[in-house]
């Protein structure tokens, strides 16, 4: 009985694997270019480094944490975004952004621990191509 709850239990996670490849929503999507971005050295994190690429017309994306509780921050970051024709994407936790950006400790199962929030994030350089790069790029063509 064992044996079958087994088979079971790969036959269930076999289809679930391909279904998560093809519908990539933007979040998904999002994570994916931040690390990539991080690998190759083009992800800056915080307000003050942000804002110095931005204001160098470096910036090709900035990721902005909805959940920010400093009002002047969101505000600048926008206004900069604005001005220097920076695409902005909004994201709904400070913490998420943080994992996403790297900064956070891995344990050796692979669960991000120590999570630092962060608000704001610039990408200068996506790095290699993928297919979450395809989907961030429509996402902000259609926003």
């Amino acid at each position: 009985m064992s044996g079958e709850d087994g088979a079971a239990a790969v036959e269930t996670a076999a289809p679930a694997a391909p279904a998560l490849g093809e519908p990539m929503d933007i979040m998904t999507a999002l994570q994916l270019v931040l690390k990539k971005s991080l690998a190759n050295g083009g992800l800056v994190r915080g307000l003050h480094e942000g804002a110095k690429v931005i204001e160098k017309h470096a910036a090709q994306l900035c990721v902005l944490a909805e959940d920010c509780n400093q009002p002047d921050y969101i505000k600048l970051v926008k206004a900069l975004c604005a001005d220097h024709n920076v695409s902005l994407i909004s994201v709904p936790s400070a913490k998420t952004l943080g994992e996403w950006a790297g900064l956070c400790k891995i344990d050796s199962e692979g669960k991000a621990r120590k999570v630092v929030g962060c608000s704001c994030v610039v990408i200068k350089d996506y790095g290699e191509e993928s297919e979450g790069l395809h989907i961030v790029q429509e996402y902000v063509k259609s926003h």
